[in-house]
């Protein structure tokens, strides 16, 4: 299955980025600490091609610790500066404009050997729909500037922000790529709720996750429901299912006939994964 999802922001938004990268110093690419792989736009390597560059693996309060740090040694050995950031509460957000000046730091020495001072740093922040460029950068400002949501596409345009007297921030949309040729890449973002869910079914994201869980976390997946009696084989699709029974039944989606609503359950179960009801979790380890 190949899922096409390119809205026409977008290509605006590709065309915009390149347009702009002559002001650029250093790009920050932001990626979903839970899954870096899927989060990150292969795209962004072709339009930033030889800007320094920093990751900053957003949503770290929500990922497994132990795999994050895996993905900081792993980048770490691909000579590419990475550190896991909380955009919300604001965990080593302080550490981005510092980190910033040290990957430009020779520029700035040079400067200085001239006599010249240098100006703020210029920053473009990229990333895929939902990361939290937004709830990032007003952070970073130390007030509400840009528009944020839990939904993608909340940003539609590109905005300046100074962030104190060092760094100056451009926004940018959120950019997808034009299609998902492998659907796990689909449902491990439609999980995290970066891609909305009328592009892949609820139940079957659901079921992907539920699925991921029993594999790799089932301890958390068990307490949170109360699966003592339960079959932990992630590949059974009817313990899978009955797992989902259950988790409707527990949070009253419940129809005619004492039947279990199925899609409803589903978008309730995605809501407590996303919100970290479960613990922490990643979906993706570099080895």
């Amino acid at each position: 299955m190949t899922i096409q999802w390119f809205p026409g922001h977008m290509t605006r938004a590709r065309r915009q980025i390149q347009d702009k990268l002559k002001l650029i110093d250093v790009v920050i690419e932001l990626l979903d600490a839970r899954l870096p792989v899927s989060s990150r736009n292969p795209m962004i390597d072709e339009i930033l091609q030889g800007k320094p560059r920093m990751i900053l693996l957003n949503k770290s309060d929500l990922a497994d610790a132990k795999v994050t740090q895996e993905w900081i040694d792993y980048f770490k050995k691909e000579g590419i500066t990475a550190f896991p950031v909380d955009a919300s509460t604001g965990t080593n957000v302080k550490d981005i404009p510092v980190q910033a000046k040290l990957l430009l730091k020779e520029k700035i020495d040079r400067q200085l050997a001239k006599g010249v001072n240098p100006r703020a740093v210029r920053g473009l922040i990229v990333g895929i729909p939902n990361v939290g460029k937004s709830t990032l950068i007003n952070r970073l400002a130390g007030r509400s500037i840009a528009l944020t949501g839990d939904r993608p596409g909340v940003t539609k345009g590109q905005q300046w922000i100074k962030v104190g007297k060092e760094m100056e921030l451009l926004d940018t949309p959120g950019i997808l790529w034009p299609k998902f040729e492998d659907q796990n890449v689909g449902y491990r973002l439609a999980v995290t709720g970066a891609i909305k869910e009328e592009i892949l079914n609820a139940e079957d994201i659901a079921y992907f996750a539920i699925s991921y869980l029993m594999r790799y976390y089932w301890n958390a997946l068990e307490e949170r429901y109360g699966l003592e009696d339960f079959s932990k084989d992630a590949d059974d699709s009817d313990s899978v299912i009955a797992i989902m029974e259950k988790v409707g039944r527990i949070r009253g989606c419940i129809v005619s006939g004492g039947r279990v609503d199925l899609e409803k359950a589903s978008r309730a179960f995605l809501r407590e994964l996303r919100a970290g009801k479960m613990g922490r979790f990643s979906m993706e380890a570099p080895y």
